[in-house]
């Protein structure tokens, strides 16, 4: 069985390589953590953000650069329930002690803390583990004891990639997660995530915000109101047509305004938000099984212009 996290040490073994040349700076812990810093002192850029995007794809993800009337990412990935539920999927909460970040990649695969790995058949037999973690903290010893540890890697095993949102590899980052999005509404609608073949995507890149609260709100309006995906799936037709009217973004009563005046609303509880919000804009769904192509959703410009200000 394939190692989504050796997968991903490739990667990430390219980018310390590379360092100099792409704004990135890595260091080690006491303990033998290799820590990776993609926007926090450093400035990071466009190249570090396709490496840290695709890293946490498990390299099972290609992210490329287009632009249209903003600039861009476009994503594809051939495995999508390795690459975007059991790798990129940011749902693995860290907390030790006054230590808070999201973690995402295939570490996650590893660590199995989440209930989303009950559904999965997959073990990684790797004794590496890749982890990203969204925030403006460097993580300490203690931290990533913490996280080797749930891992059951040493932790000279384990690298950790620092990203905060309000940076270039931020906002690249997650706009990559278009695709990830409307899969992760599919699994929450119960379509069976293992019929998805291949996906693509695009998906608006959220001009930097001078903090971490407001970039939040503009790189979410990107998925939200910028995002366009496609799907080919063998099912049945009457499968797709179960969900298809709730997958994307504009189903959600919450849906029409930038999300950052969401989130005030409800006093910066993410709980609090309508879930069927989280999705991509505009989905279609091909049906190789019987050829019918399903459309929903559209890309809402009124939204993203008041938001990004482009």
């Amino acid at each position: 069985m394939k190692s989504l996290n050796q997968r991903a040490k490739i990667i990430t073994e390219k980018i310390i390589e590379e360092e100099d040349s792409i704004g990135v700076n890595s260091f080690s812990l006491e303990n033998g953590t290799k820590v990776l810093d993609l926007g926090v002192e450093e400035d990071g850029g466009l190249k570090a953000g396709r490496y840290l995007s695709e890293a946490c794809m498990s390299g099972l993800g290609e992210v490329n650069y287009t632009q249209d009337k903003r600039p861009k990412v476009h994503v594809t990935v051939d495995e999508p329930v390795l690459a975007c539920m059991a790798s990129q999927y940011a749902g693995w909460s860290i907390e030790v002690g006054d230590y808070s970040a999201m973690g995402s990649g295939p570490a996650r695969a590893l660590a199995k803390v989440e209930d989303l790995f009950e559904e999965f058949d997959y073990e990684d037999p790797s004794g590496s583990g890749v982890l990203t973690l969204e925030g403006r903290e460097f993580p300490d010893e203690e931290v990533s004891a913490y996280i080797a540890e749930k891992c059951n890697i040493d932790t000279d095993q384990l690298y950790l990639l620092v990203a905060p949102t309000a940076s270039i590899v931020g906002s690249v980052q997650i706009s990559a997660r278009v695709v990830e999005a409307g899969i992760h509404k599919l699994h929450t609608l119960g379509f069976d995530m293992e019929k998805i073949i291949s996906g693509n995507g695009s998906a608006p890149i959220a001009p930097i915000a001078d903090n971490d609260l407001v970039a939040m709100g503009k790189t979410n309006d990107c998925t939200l109101y910028g995002g366009r995906a496609i799907y080919y799936v063998d099912a049945e037709d009457s499968e797709i047509e179960e969900v298809i009217d709730d997958l994307p973004s504009c189903a959600s009563e919450d849906y029409g305004r930038p999300f950052l005046e969401i989130f005030e609303e409800y006093d910066r509880d993410f709980f609090e938000i309508d879930p069927n919000l989280f999705s991509t804009a505009e989905i279609t769904i091909n049906n190789v099984n019987t050829g019918s192509v399903f459309k929903v959703g559209e890309v809402n410009e009124e939204v993203l212009e008041k938001s990004l200000g482009i």
